[in-house]
């Protein structure tokens, strides 16, 4: 691969690059980062972590006995690596449970379909139901459907289709599907929804994730129709205040699945479906975010936070949903950690808990550190697979904007470009601290083909390219290493 093959010379090419009277980083500390960005090239620590974590634990749904394995094998992974401080932050969430599905067509031509309960969905009744099927080209046609009584106890079924690219731009629209039209649906008396998967891959997995809940502010943006603000005002006047969750099944078909619903309605026949959902909230359970640090030297008390979630949907393995990420920054800690000399700050290392089930475990953290957050001088997390870093983008003040302008002509050999200087997006489960004024950054992966595997039963330890997760880790080393052996302040003065 190109990458390993020129990294050497490229490096070296760049030892110079830094000699002005002006510059934010050291010489001293340039050559550090030019040695792990080697060292990570070199290394398959980043790649044997996700296959044991794959492995060893396999799926990790939030509160499940497997997420809690997870847990524990992650405490064990970091005291074996030699982190200090290695510890369980514990938190309560509630436990949806997917069981078991059948979805078939009835009429007009009998067959089997596979697909996947959404995040939240509720159950059919015991025997299932047999209903007719509204067909929706687009969730926007739904949402612009009158509430006239014909999706009444009939099943919803939405069709867009998402576009892949390389930044993963069109998964936002096509989530809305996801997202709402259980909620569209059900108040317009469906008996369930089903929607064409969230996803660009061609084969038949669907792809799960969660539904979303209304609240106000999604209210006053208007992503809800009329329709729908008129039922929660009726059937759930304080859905401000609290989580309304699906009283119906939601189901997302595979493409090919899809495809044939749709060819079937394009010829103009009624289709009849049989659905049974086995689905539903048992109640609480624990979760937790696993935590562990390299004390800085001279500021310990200033904190580089990286991060991955630990937890994944439970019908694959969750290698690039995001054990890929686990990897990409335990491993740049990593070697960071065997250098002879630790960086000036500290650098904490959070696997968070039950993101997929609603970022639960990044929101517990920022609650139960509420009183260290203005400590957490940069933070980061890696949740895009494991494909080749492009870009680095950042949100931080003007100090640490010209920094990191520096830090990326020095990651310039990894084949990474200067992107966004404004942009406050560290990923998901940064979300709750950049929310509190915390600084970002994102080292920004290809995700060309991402949402091929994303929340499928594909998302398996095969699809990891390890000279592509070594550039991943060799980028991160660098880029952490140089933010915390910095005093540059990251924070904006309004902050």
């Amino acid at each position: 691969m190109f990458i390993r093959v020129a990294s050497a010379a490229c490096l070296l090419m760049s030892a110079t690059a830094y000699a002005q009277d002006d510059a934010l980083i050291s010489e001293e500390s340039a050559a550090t980062a030019r040695e792990l960005m080697q060292r990570g090239l070199e290394s398959d620590t980043g790649y044997e972590i996700v296959r044991s974590l794959t492995t060893e634990v396999g799926p990790r749904l939030g509160g499940s006995e497997q997420e809690a394995r997870a847990r524990d094998w992650a405490v064990q992974m970091f005291t074996e690596l030699g982190f200090e401080n290695v510890r369980v932050e514990p938190f309560e969430m509630p436990y949806w449970d997917r069981g078991s599905i059948e979805l078939r067509i009835v009429e007009p031509f009998p067959q089997m379909l596979i697909g996947s309960a959404l995040g939240g969905s509720a159950a059919t009744p015991q025997n299932g139901l047999e209903r007719d099927i509204v067909f929706f080209d687009s969730f926007d046609a739904l949402r612009d459907a009158p509430d006239d009584g014909s999706l009444e106890g009939r099943i919803a079924y939405v069709n867009d289709r998402m576009i892949s690219a390389q930044t993963g731009a069109g998964y936002g629209p096509a989530n809305a599907k996801r997202q709402f039209a259980w909620l569209e649906a059900e108040a317009r008396g469906a008996a369930a929804v089903i929607i064409r998967s969230v996803g660009t891959d061609s084969h038949r997995f669907p792809h799960t994730g969660m539904m979303s809940t209304p609240n106000a502010s999604s209210v006053a943006a208007g992503r809800h129709s009329r329709a729908v603000i008129d039922y929660l005002n009726a059937e759930h006047p304080d859905f401000n205040e609290n989580r309304v969750w699906s009283s119906i099944p939601a189901v997302a078909v595979s493409a090919p699945d899809a495809d044939q619903i749709e060819r079937i309605h394009g010829a103009g026949e009624t289709l009849r479906a049989h659905l049974s959902v086995v689905a539903g909230w048992r109640g609480m359970r624990q979760s937790g975010n696993v935590i562990a640090e390299i004390p800085g030297r001279e500021l310990p008390d200033e904190v580089v936070l990286i991060g991955a979630h630990l937890d994944s949907w439970d019908e694959a393995t969750g290698a690039i949903d995001d054990g890929a990420g686990v990897g990409i920054v335990t491993a740049a800690a990593h070697l960071i950690g065997q250098l002879p000399r630790a960086p000036r700050r500290t650098i904490r290392v959070v696997l968070f808990g039950a993101e997929e089930v609603g970022l639960l475990g990044a929101f517990a953290y920022a609650r139960q550190n509420a009183d260290e957050i203005g400590n957490i001088v940069l933070a980061s997390e890696s949740d895009f697979g494991a494909g080749l870093v492009w870009s680095l983008t950042s949100g931080t003040s003007d100090e640490g904007t010209a920094f990191l302008d520096e830090t990326q002509r020095i990651i310039s050999p990894l084949g990474i470009i200067r992107g966004d200087r404004a942009n406050r997006g560290g990923g998901p489960d940064i979300i709750p601290l950049a929310m509190q004024g915390v600084p970002v950054f994102r080292l920004t992966q290809d995700g060309t083909d991402y949402f091929d595997l994303h929340h499928t039963p594909d998302d398996t330890f095969d699809k990891i390219d390890p000279d592509e997760l070594a550039q991943n880790v060799a980028a991160w080393a660098a880029v952490v290493w140089l933010a915390a052996d910095s005093d540059v302040e990251f924070r904006t003065q309004d902050e």
